[in-house]
């Protein structure tokens, strides 16, 4: 039996890939016609890319590709993935792929796929055979001299418009107030749509690295990196903002800083935005991650809602969701999922819905969390580079197995020991294992328990 051949840009849940030598014109040409083979779509897919210098050029090709098999396209242009998402999710749109590649270097670019009503494409539901038909054709065909899209199958058109109205329609804008924000958009694809939703707020906004620029002039848009976020955190000072946000270069996720530039561990947001959605749907299911769970339990059942753990990853929340008709999920990781909003992640509504309970609530944003952060204090997410992976979680869990524990394998493990626990789980594309740690009000056994599992990994 012959081994499956595997293409080292794709990945779970996309495609990303150095280039050129992991992804390119006609690479991405091939995975056009076979996302058409493949997903058969009944209707036109819509087509973005972020501001990576390669990326129009690549659209091009995935439109060219499409065409060819007889699929028509909508180029929407340059815009962010949750922009493709509210396109694919239209009644008349049969999916779209994003060209973008996140926060991954320059030399990088990817795609994001997602068929009708924006379900998530990953490697059980079409991305792997997309992946097999792609290697196909590519051994098969002759690259084309030039990728143009056929006129007759293809179009241009904007989703602004429709997309800012979704948006605000999800606040109550009457209640905002004038709060000063600052905004880092890091060169990537935020700054002119966060510029839309803004003009129809009473915000004073201070903004920082806010025009989109391929060339990076300020590093990779990647606010989970420490310096990234000294430079935000720094900004909002100078700035005397009540709050900062910075994304990522396609802006699926979004970063908070309080007033005094501290960076807000998005554990705590899931709460927060679960609160206020609990509001507006109240009884609703929430859906969460077990990496980190206590406080966003506490919030969900004080507000009457009902907490649903899931297994981390987009396709695995959106499906929970969809299960339970819940409102709202969110990952600890920054990534936010609505069901008003195709059950798909947005890096706009979140800060949208943080201005509406700050203005409604009165409280700064380090006054909202302070009481979240001393309730539930938490490690935030530690990464190991571990040899064997596996083996050092069964040391882990053999440590304690002694001590009176609840377990879950859901997503690795999950020990509760009552006042403490964690979650160990192990990446699925690399020697990595990331520990969380959180204690109920005990920031000396949250440092402790951190310790002591940092010497079991590294033993």
């Amino acid at each position: 039996m012959s081994q499956v051949q595997k293409l080292p840009a794709f990945k779970a849940y996309d495609v990303r890939g150095r280039m050129p030598d992991q992804l390119n014109e006609f690479m991405v040409y091939c995975i056009g016609k076979a996302y058409a083979q493949v997903m058969q779509p009944q209707a036109a897919i819509a087509v973005g890319y972020d501001i990576r210098l390669s990326s129009k050029a690549l659209s091009q090709a995935l439109i060219a590709g499409l065409n060819s098999e007889g699929v028509s396209t909508v180029d929407i242009g340059l815009c962010g993935t949750e922009m493709i998402y509210f396109a694919a999710g239209q009644a008349q749109s049969g999916g779209g792929i994003m060209v973008t590649a996140s926060h991954n270097p320059a030399d990088y670019n990817g795609l994001k796929m997602v068929k009708e009503g924006a379900r998530p494409i990953s490697s059980d539901t079409g991305l792997g055979a997309i992946e097999q038909q792609t290697i196909a054709l590519m051994a098969s065909l002759t690259p084309p001299t030039a990728y143009a899209p056929n006129s007759s199958l293809h179009q241009e058109q904007s989703v602004l418009e429709g997309y800012i109205s979704k948006l605000l329609a999800l606040i109550d804008v009457a209640s905002i107030k004038p709060l000063h924000v600052l905004v880092n958009a890091g060169n990537g694809c935020a700054g002119p749509f966060f510029d839309a939703l803004a003009q129809h707020l009473p915000l004073k906004v201070t903004r920082l690295h806010h025009q989109p620029d391929g060339t990076f002039p300020h590093d990779v848009p990647n606010p989970m990196l420490a310096e990234q976020q000294a430079v935000t955190a720094q900004a909002v000072l100078d700035a005397k903002a009540d709050f900062g946000i910075a994304w990522d270069g396609d802006f699926d996720r979004c970063f908070f800083f309080d007033e005094n530039g501290r960076f807000i561990e998005g554990y705590y947001l899931v709460g927060l935005l679960a609160e206020q959605l609990l509001k507006k749907s109240p009884a609703s299911a929430i859906v969460h991650d077990p990496r980190l769970e206590w406080n966003t339990i506490e919030k969900v059942q004080a507000h009457g809602g009902k907490a649903v753990v899931c297994k981390c990853g987009h396709s695995f929340i959106k499906d929970k969701m969809r299960e339970q008709d819940a409102v709202y999920g969110g990952e600890m990781s920054a990534h936010h999922y609505f069901r008003d909003f195709f059950y798909c992640d947005s890096g706009m509504i979140p800060w949208l819905l943080l201005v509406e309970l700050l203005s409604q609530d009165g409280r700064s944003l380090s006054q909202v969390v302070d009481q979240c952060m001393l309730d539930f204090p938490c490690s935030g997410e530690i990464n190991f580079t571990i040899a064997n992976a596996k083996e050092a979680i069964v040391r882990v869990q053999q440590y304690y197995a002694s001590q009176p524990h609840q377990l879950s394998t859901l997503d690795g493990i999950s020990m509760d020991f009552g006042t403490w626990r964690f979650n160990l789980r192990s990446s699925n594309t690399e020697p990595v294992v990331r520990l969380n740690v959180e204690t109920k009000g005990d920031a000396s056994l949250l440092n402790a328990k951190v310790a002591e599992l940092k010497g079991l990994l590294v033993s």
